[in-house]
């Protein structure tokens, strides 16, 4: 391959990487090509891109992007992952499909320049996403307000169920005891 082409391959893959920063690195040779495509098919409904490469070009690719901590795993037959919503999501996506697939091998990634060996991907699958983590956090600081609501509106309802029962209770009262005296006289 000559050094012209090598160069517009290594720039179709930075572009295609784009401004992600968090990419798996799996082995997908194994696959046959029925699987490979419901494979492939199923990422990019989930806004998550593979891509197969030669190792050399793309740890080009990588490094020319600012991505060097994937040298270490550039090695046999490799596909990159990126995309999705973050790095949980895409690695819950693709630890899923290594356990439907048994012949997919998850290498291992990057997130925030940060080396992820396959168990570590593994266990990022295993995560809350950012998403749920929001959520959480969301509940967590409603809850105060939300306690301190309660503990508001508490003694007012009781004083206004305790007013209505004795009102109930006077007026029940006046009434049964007016006709008790009108039956005594």
């Amino acid at each position: 391959m000559s050094k012209r082409v090598k160069g517009m391959l290594i720039e179709t893959i930075r572009e295609r990487i784009g401004e992600s920063r968090d990419v798996l690195l799996i082995d997908a040779s194994r696959l046959d090509a029925n699987v490979a495509n419901e494979f492939r098919l199923a990422l990019r409904q989930k806004n998550i891109s593979a891509l197969t490469v030669q190792n050399t070009l793309a740890r080009r690719a990588l490094n020319d992007i600012g991505i060097t901590s994937l040298d270490s795993l550039l090695a046999g037959p490799t596909t990159l992952v990126w995309g999705g919503q973050d790095i949980v999501d895409l690695s819950k996506e693709i630890a899923k499909w290594a356990n439907e697939i048994k012949e997919l091998e998850v290498k291992g990634g990057t997130s925030e320049g940060e080396t992820l060996d396959a168990a570590a991907v593994e266990a990022l699958s295993k995560s809350l996403s950012r998403e749920e983590l929001l959520s959480k956090l969301a509940g967590m600081l409603l809850s105060p307000g939300a306690q301190l609501a309660s503990a508001l509106l508490n003694p007012g309802a009781s004083l206004a169920s305790q007013v209505e029962k004795i009102s109930e209770g006077a007026g029940g009262a006046g009434e049964s005891g007016g006709t008790e005296q009108s039956e005594e006289a």
